[in-house]
């Protein structure tokens, strides 16, 4: 995430080009290594749900800079991964070699990977930037064995809901953005956001069978790290992402 972050106070202009990681790639990345929602949440999380993966064919699904393959890769996974960015595809096999398949591909578009070439997808913080994620669950579970395993995770829908403003239909899914910076260059990002049963709905209408939902707590050393933000949360925990496991039905 980055380090400061506004919300759009009006629609973005039709020169304004959103998502535009290529223009921040290094800094994104560099960011990612220490931040409280990346480096102890979300990453932890997604490693923690796939388990053991030693021998299992992992695919990276927006896999950016490469850090959640590494993780998996060093827990025993053979690793691939794609990414629209082909400044974040340069980072990833800067740090997971040539050895490594990693391939330029649009989430939501066809992918350049065989039918049934993978035991696990993980898709960390990628289907919000999607409207409509028909066609990416599609090929996702393609690119799966039967039985296997779908690992992800988006915006919290009820986060989104509590962040938007007044008025907003929690029902329908819409668009919202806001500003990242780094380094004092301000970067606009667009999102989707939609309802929890629209989620459940997606995954369930593209054949995966939903196994877990989860809402975690941030891995080992958040709290030491991080004090102010769990100065007031005795659970240690703190709403930010949804957590999901599919299982290819």
């Amino acid at each position: 995430m980055a380090s400061w972050v506004s919300p759009v106070e009006a629609p973005p202009g039709p020169g304004e080009r959103a998502n535009d990681y290529d223009s921040f790639a290094e800094a994104y990345a560099a960011e990612n290594e220490t931040s409280l929602l990346n480096a102890y949440y979300a990453r932890p999380a997604i490693v923690d749900l796939a388990g053991d993966v030693t021998g299992r064919r992992i695919l990276d699904a927006g896999c950016g800079a490469g850090p959640v393959a590494a993780d998996l890769r060093e827990r025993g996974a053979v690793v691939a991964g794609f990414d629209s960015s082909a400044g974040m595809l340069a980072l990833a096999r800067r740090r997971l070699g040539d050895d490594v398949v990693l391939e330029h591909a649009e989430l939501g578009g066809p992918l350049p990977f065989a039918d049934a070439g993978f035991d696990d997808v993980v898709a960390s913080l990628v289907l919000h930037y999607l409207e409509d994620w028909t066609t990416a669950l599609a090929e996702l579970r393609r690119v799966l064995k039967p039985g296997g395993r779908l690992i992800g995770s988006v915006h919290h829908p009820f986060v989104q809901h509590l962040t938007a403003p007044p008025g907003t239909d929690y029902f329908a899914i819409r668009a919202t953005s806001q500003w990242w910076e780094f380094g004092g260059t301000k970067n606009l990002m667009t999102f989707w956001d939609r309802p929890l049963h629209a989620i459940t709905d997606a995954f369930t209408a593209a054949g995966f069978r939903i196994d877990v939902i989860s809402e975690p707590a941030p891995g080992p050393g958040a709290r030491e790290r991080f004090p102010e933000v769990f100065e007031q949360k005795e659970s240690g925990k703190f709403l930010c992402f949804l957590f999901f496991v599919l299982t290819k039905a």
